[in-house]
């Protein structure tokens, strides 16, 4: 007896300082209230002769553990709601709460909130994204997808929607498709246009604005189509692109197209594709503003002979000798933005005229530069907003 009255006065102690602890002022639910009771239980079983104290404690631990395979199950939910989707675990829990734990519910919901966030985000600058390109035997599409970080433009869900957006663009009709050439085209074209999208976050059917506003919900952040080149060849034409800094095959933040042409449809095309993809290279690096200097405009032409002539005039020498300047000068302007007058980027002891030269000699047939186009993520994205014109440096 003097045993169990030590037992029980510890036991006694516990739970009238912890009723008093649990209940001064705080209030809190009846599960607490009842995992007490069962501890009462525990102790009555003990108080009542020692009868069976290891039944009492074990109904009282089990008291605790019944609720525990509920929150396992509402983290799986929440886990396997947060793979379909990607949505921010704070979002997945709380459509799923709202939705009383349907996970089909639940994703719904989500898709909802998410369409909102993203109309509500469409006003903010995206200036960063991805450039995809994807190129048939006649044509090279190239399309501007922008985001508003660079983090979100690696990833995979993003990157799968650029790339579905170029093989689009290469069935973009225009009404001079069968003339060789660069046709630009905007959102206003292409936005309302169906892709077929089969990726584990985004598939099915939908236009190119929805999957945009799609992978907006999810991404969390403004996504937008921006604007497409579509260059076309000859038959006896070579495209040629090339990508930089880019993390798969078709995506990059610079991107560069050459096209040639054989005079006489030569079929020796290995040389010429060679030198048009070292060319696209060299497009991307030296940035040309024109395809010859014969093709630059005359309001650029007067506006750069203005500023050199200016200058010139400042050294107060002769008129005679301030024109040679000018003209010395010029000269050195149509190697920078001319493509045909730059030095080469491989081998800069020749210009890009000479190297069509030598490949005309290697290949027997004479070849020409028809057309080029540099594009680069997030290049004039302020001009684009007050002008609404697609920019980029073509021929």
């Amino acid at each position: 007896m003097a045993f169990s009255r030590a037992a029980r006065r510890p036991l006694g102690v516990f739970v009238y300082s912890a009723s008093r602890r649990f209940g001064c002022g705080n209030e809190y639910s009846t599960t607490v209230a009842s995992k007490f009771e069962s501890l009462s239980q525990y102790r009555s079983s003990v108080s009542a002769g020692y009868a069976n104290p290891v039944r009492g404690f074990g109904n009282f631990m089990r008291s605790f553990s019944s609720e525990a395979p509920a929150v396992v199950d509402q983290m799986s939910l929440i886990k396997q709601l947060r793979q379909r989707t990607s949505a921010p675990i704070k979002d997945v829990k709380a459509s799923l709460v709202e939705c009383n734990w349907d996970i089909e519910a639940a994703q719904k919901d989500l898709r909802k909130r998410g369409k909102v966030l993203a109309s509500k985000k469409s006003s903010r600058t995206a200036a960063e994204g991805m450039l995809a390109v994807a190129q048939n035997e006649g044509k090279v599409a190239v399309i501007e997808l922008n985001c508003e970080t660079d983090f979100v433009a690696r990833n995979d869900i993003f990157q799968y929607l650029a790339l579905a957006m170029a093989k689009r663009a290469l069935l973009v009709e225009n009404s001079s498709q069968q003339v060789p050439g660069v046709f630009p085209f905007g959102p206003e074209l292409f936005e309302e246009l169906k892709l077929n999208l089969d990726h584990p976050k985004v598939n099915g059917e939908t236009t190119v604005s929805n999957a945009a506003t799609e992978v907006a919900a999810i991404m969390g952040e403004n996504v937008k189509f921006r604007r497409g080149f579509l260059m076309s060849k000859s038959s006896a034409g070579v495209l040629s692109a090339y990508l930089h800094t880019s993390p798969q095959p078709g995506l990059g933040r610079l991107a560069g197209i050459v096209s040639l042409e054989v005079e006489g449809g030569n079929t020796q095309l290995e040389a010429v594709q060679r030198v048009g993809s070292e060319l696209a290279m060299h497009v991307v690096a030296a940035k040309p503003l024109f395809l010859s200097k014969d093709l630059v405009s005359s309001e650029a032409l007067a506006n750069e002979r203005e500023i050199l002539k200016s200058q010139a005039e400042s050294t107060a020498k002769s008129q005679m000798a301030v024109e040679k300047m000018v003209e010395g000068r010029l000269r050195k302007y149509f190697e920078d933005v001319a493509l045909m007058e730059q030095k080469f980027i491989v081998n800069d002891s020749i210009n890009i005229k000479t190297l069509v030269d030598n490949l005309s000699k290697e290949v027997g047939s004479p070849v020409k530069v028809v057309d080029f186009l540099r594009v680069e993520v997030g290049e004039g994205i302020e001009r684009l907003e007050a002008s609404d014109e697609p920019v980029a440096q073509t021929a």
